[in-house]
């Protein structure tokens, strides 16, 4: 985890992701192209993407229409990945995770690969975000 910077955040961030109000300590980090940036917190792995080549799924019923959709890919401690409905971002949070370097805490780890990033929890779910494609498993 070197270079990779250590954030407390406040309640607004912690609220908007999830988290109890209280302080969560959460780290940003981001691929080597600057494309993907995503969130580590004490129970959520969060990836959003700036520019894709792919579409999302549909956007489900309920996800309000102020809301974003489709931009970005979350994962629990357990159960499976899914798109993010929300009006902020986990670009710009961090330092670069170099390729072939992996990223782990709460039950969850993300790897930067060439191809983009592939994240997965201890139930081995999870998803791959690149520019080309999505995957979730």
């Amino acid at each position: 985890m070197t270079g990779l910077m250590r954030l407390v955040v406040g309640a607004a961030v912690a609220a908007v992701l999830g988290a109890p109000a209280a302080a969560a300590e959460t780290t940003g980090f981001t691929s080597p192209s600057g494309n993907i940036g995503c969130i580590l917190a004490d129970d959520l792995l969060r990836c959003d993407i700036a520019e894709r080549g792919w579409s999302p799924p549909a956007r489900p019923a309920d996800c309000p229409d102020y809301s974003d959709y489709g931009q970005g890919i979350v994962l629990h401690q357990t159960g499976p990945a899914r798109f993010v409905c929300a009006g902020d971002t986990a670009m710009g949070g961090g330092a670069v995770l170099p390729y072939g370097q992996f990223l782990a805490g709460g039950g969850m780890s993300c790897n930067s690969e060439p191809t983009g990033m592939r994240c997965s929890n201890s139930e081995g779910r999870g998803f791959t975000i690149s520019r080309q494609a999505h995957g979730i498993f």
